[in-house]
């Protein structure tokens, strides 16, 4: 299929180009850590006054943890991309499930950074662009907060520029 003449051409779902920063690693470590912990520490209370059972889960899970703080965070780097151009904002994420998404500029509602408590210990931050897509905001995660705020505000510029129905 062809575009007509003055058309843009119709956006591809591709790999974005840019990784995210690599401290999310540190970030996504210390996330993994925190919900192994919250599930381990109950289980190993509950299983000195109650050994048996929870004793061997309480183990499991203690060495699954361990394997998922060292490959969670690597896999997770090894898919996160993301990427800007003139026309879209393309970001790929996920762990289990693997989402690609391509947000058109000239559907850009809004445009927002957010930075949780783990986020600013790393000097990480999130952009969010919302859209009117009924499957919601493309979110780009991980990256540097000094980026992240040249990013938001460059796509909020574009965005306000474009002023064309994209529907």
């Amino acid at each position: 299929m062809t575009s007509q003449p003055g058309t843009p051409p119709p956006l591809a779902l591709r790999p974005p180009s840019n990784r995210v920063d690599p401290r999310c690693r540190w970030w996504w470590t210390v996330q993994v850590a925190l919900v192994v912990a919250a599930v381990l520490i109950p289980l190993l209370v509950v299983a000195l006054f109650f050994v048996s059972l929870l004793a061997v889960v309480a183990a499991a899970w203690l060495l699954l943890g361990i394997a998922a703080v060292f490959l969670v965070p690597r896999v997770r780097w090894s898919i996160h991309r993301w990427e800007e151009t003139d026309t879209a904002v393309y970001s790929r994420s996920g762990l289990f499930w693997e989402e690609w998404r391509a947000a058109p500029l000239s559907r850009v509602q809004t445009v927002d950074k957010t930075r949780g408590p783990l986020e600013r210990l790393f000097g990480l931050a999130t952009v969010v662009v919302t859209t009117a897509s009924s499957r919601g905001a493309v979110r780009i995660r991980s990256l540097d907060a000094d980026l992240a705020e040249e990013l938001a505000q460059r796509l909020t510029v574009i965005a306000e520029g474009d002023q064309r129905d994209a529907t």
